[in-house]
């Protein structure tokens, strides 16, 4: 299949070598020219626009930051929309918000191609060793004719729905489940460590009892090392994602006073000058009130 794959950052690149090593033909764009380039040295072809990226594969990755670039890549000039040929795919990795998926799939539409949101689960670490976890939606045959793809990115792939947005509510609500643990870590570990407790004996506990799950396990020892750099997830990005829960949310009605409180610690983040470490340093931001 010939994909193309734009947006090459920590987790694009990876992901775009696991494409090209499933034996896909590989058409590359990014903003930044150098990244295309290095990852094209090993196979592949550098598309000039993502119009250029799109006219001539069968696919459309995006895995990009936030709304803002993909509504860049998408419909800006030689954008996406522009260059896929009728009946291609777009596939959406990146983490969106539901309005924006919901137009760029009505777009799509209108231009006689394909959307499907396919975001992902899993840090940088998981996209080299391709065991994301993908959660896609849309039109079940465009599903089915990248599967291949998504399973060239992913160890698993969770299809729940055939509006392609359902995915980035699914995505949205995992990120903040993730963000208000950072949040629970953050303030147990301020309190055990206030009253004396070693951090290091703590997370031993926490080892033992209740960390059957090494998302968690994984999570906790970075806090406890304060590996905020490099960020493999920047916390200005988990902003974004609970800002994002919060506005889906409240297109349907439902209160999250708790992610209310973890996106008023992630501003509180910024405001320190955190905003490009790792979204674990939201535990920081807890220790900071505690006086740690």
């Amino acid at each position: 299949m010939k994909v193309a794959f734009i947006g090459l950052g920590h987790m694009g690149v990876p992901m775009a070598e696991n494409v090209r090593a499933a034996g896909h033909e590989l058409l590359l764009y990014n903003r930044t020219r150098g990244a295309a380039d290095r990852v094209a040295a090993a196979g592949g072809t550098v598309a000039e626009s993502p119009a250029a990226a799109a006219r001539a594969a069968d696919a459309v990755i995006t895995m990009l930051a936030d709304d803002g670039a993909v509504r860049a890549v998408t419909f800006g000039p030689e954008g996406i929309l522009e260059g896929l040929p009728a009946g291609g795919i777009h596939v959406g990795c990146s983490t969106i918000g539901v309005a924006l998926a919901d137009e760029l799939t009505a777009a799509h539409a209108g231009a006689g191609q394909h959307y499907l949101s396919a975001p992902v689960f899993g840090r940088p670490d998981a996209a080299a060793a391709r065991t994301l976890r993908v959660v896609a939606a849309g039109a079940p045959e465009a599903i089915a004719r990248v599967q291949p793809v998504l399973d060239a990115v992913g160890h698993e792939t969770f299809v729940v729905g055939a509006s392609a947005s359902l995915a980035n509510v699914v995505k949205l609500a995992g990120n903040f489940m993730i963000a208000a643990m950072l949040e629970t870590l953050g303030e147990a570990f301020a309190l055990t460590g206030k009253a004396g407790i070693p951090p290091a004996r703590f997370l031993d506990v926490l080892n033992g009892t209740f960390f059957a799950l090494p998302i968690f396990a994984n999570y906790a020892k970075a806090v406890v090392e304060e590996r905020y750099e490099p960020a493999g997830f920047k916390l200005a990005l988990g902003l974004k994602d609970v800002r994002l829960a919060l506005e889906a949310a409240g297109a349907v009605a439902v209160p999250m006073p708790l992610a209310s409180l973890v996106r008023d610690h992630f501003l509180s983040g910024v405001a320190r000058g955190y905003a490009e470490r790792d979204w674990t340093a939201l535990a920081r931001v807890v220790a900071d009130d505690a006086g740690l």
